[in-house]
């Protein structure tokens, strides 16, 4: 009998495992991959072969910060039809980081809270952008955390912009 229990715990496990899978996800050629949480990745734009690596190691939504007219192809058609999520928050250029977003980014990570989720836009600069300014004007943190909290995630080129900003907001 505890022969059993215990190859059917071992048996649910491995199926818990088998849901998520964040080495397959730190391995991939994902361009500027980074773990930023437990179940949160941030990312340069997923190729359609990503998005099914992604489904395949347990991504249950995707957060896009690129606009639509940034893509050749049909993001959201192809997220849904792997049956994950989809989710846009379209971030344009330098002009879009502002408080106001970044409430809205707060939010769609606080509605997808616990599950699996990839947050993207064509290299991760935009997200580590919006991710420091979440961390100074949202946390309370100092802009010097707030650009280390971004860099983390991303952020890179914009940096200066993003500095800049964070003491005018």
């Amino acid at each position: 009998m505890k022969t059993l229990f215990f190859s059917a715990l071992m048996l649910v496990a491995g199926l818990v495992w088998a849901e998520f899978d964040s080495a397959l996800i730190n391995d991939s050629s994902i361009k500027n991959i980074r773990q930023t949480d437990e179940y949160i990745f941030s990312s340069g734009q997923p190729s359609i072969v990503e998005l099914q690596l992604l489904k395949q190691a347990g991504i249950k939504h995707i957060i896009n910060l690129r606009p639509h007219d940034e893509l050749m192809w049909d993001e959201q058609a192809a997220v849904e039809s792997l049956g994950m999520q989809y989710h846009n928050l379209a971030i344009g250029d330098a002009g879009d980081i502002n408080v106001a977003n970044a409430e809205k980014l707060a939010a769609l990570l606080a509605q997808v809270d616990g599950e699996a989720v990839l947050l993207h836009c064509a290299s991760g600069n935009r997200v580590g952008a919006l991710v420091a300014v979440i961390s100074a004007k949202l946390q309370g943190n100092s802009v010097d955390e707030a650009m280390a909290e971004g860099q983390r995630w991303g952020l890179s080129g914009m940096a200066p912009v993003v500095r800049e900003k964070l003491y005018r907001f």
